[in-house]
């Protein structure tokens, strides 16, 4: 029996594997058979490979519920930021992931007795090349509209290193399909993006005060995803409305976190994504070297309820500064 510990981010779900647990050699192959078993049987958004590194305390593989693999994921982070700073009895240390590695810490609590995390999202290319994007004569696109998607709405495109194209829209926009569908087109065959992106429309509460819903690349619509709530704050900065430095709050459908924009000069250096890092059930698994996967047995922690408190008062919140904004 290997053990595993399902948890959420934001209600963005995951399995945390600790490979060091696997009595046999892994291979992609095998993460991906495994990850699409699994997270179909569980409902979860993706597993968390935890495994040794030369350079970092650890190093964290994020593969989708497709099977897919992510170059990072925030709300990911947060969790497995929580299970090696448990595991090693570290506040705070760096965690190795595809394209860099990010500084983890625990910090105080969000709400309540929430375990809260402080993930760095890092490297932010605005290069097309990056995430990539085609569009004629563009090397970036920054608050620049793009009538073939949308007419009236001005996008964004980055990458941290996950490619993320963010708007600002109005509540009537992002309670339509628009997004589904204008998302769903940049993750098949188009002329822009060919390995896909994910797309966040963004609402405005109030002032330092954002919600955000991402159709997400290989998943589709989540609760929350972090790369994406770092990159939607960011965008708020850059549209000079709100300022580096600050916590700037970001709703979801699946709660709240809290974003910091860190600039130097003209410089935009990292985000830091604050969040909870719930621990839902503790899992005993069965893998098999040919790619088969069981889950054996699955006990509740009892931890989710702190979570739900908080989710509850945000919901009740955003039906106060947005009561026509339907919530998932």
């Amino acid at each position: 029996m290997i053990p595993a510990i399902q948890s959420h981010g934001s209600k963005n779900n995951f399995i945390i594997i600790d490979e060091k647990d696997i009595p046999f050699q892994t291979s992609d192959l095998l993460r991906e058979s495994w990850t699409k078993i699994l997270c179909e049987d569980t409902q979860t958004d993706g597993i968390l490979f935890i495994s040794d590194s030369l350079s970092a305390q650890a190093k964290m593989r994020v593969f989708n519920s497709d099977g897919s693999e992510a170059s990072m994921c925030g709300n990911g982070l947060r969790c497995a930021a929580r299970y090696i700073a448990e595991r090693d009895q570290l506040d705070s240390f760096q965690v190795e992931t595809m394209k860099a590695h990010l500084r983890v810490e625990q910090v105080d609590e969000l709400y309540g007795d929430i375990p809260t995390y402080s993930v760095e999202i890092s490297p932010i290319l605005f290069n097309l090349d990056s995430l990539p994007l085609r569009l004629e004569e563009k090397s970036e696109l920054v608050l620049e509209p793009v009538p073939e998607w949308e007419k009236d709405c001005l996008f964004t495109a980055l990458a941290v290193p996950n490619p993320h194209i963010i708007t600002n829209v109005p509540v009537d926009l992002i309670n339509s399909d628009h997004q589904e569908k204008l998302a769903s087109s940049f993750n098949h065959n188009n002329q822009w993006f060919s390995d896909g992106v994910n797309v966040s429309y963004v609402v405005e509460l109030d002032e330092g005060e954002f919600f955000v819903r991402t159709f997400e690349r290989g998943v589709g619509f989540t609760n929350a995803c972090g790369t994406a709530m770092s990159s939607s704050s960011l965008v708020q900065v850059l549209a000079g409305k709100w300022e580096p430095g600050v916590p700037i709050n970001i709703f979801n459908d699946g709660g709240r976190v809290k974003c910091v924009i860190h600039k130097q000069n003209d410089h935009y250096d990292h985000i830091d994504l604050i969040g909870n890092a719930t621990f839902t059930h503790h899992m005993k698994l069965k893998l098999t070297d040919t790619g088969e996967a069981y889950l054996q047995s699955i006990t509740e922690t009892g931890e989710d309820h702190l979570y739900e408190k908080m989710a509850e008062a945000s919901r009740d919140y955003l039906k106060k500064k947005a009561p026509a904004l339907n919530i998932r």
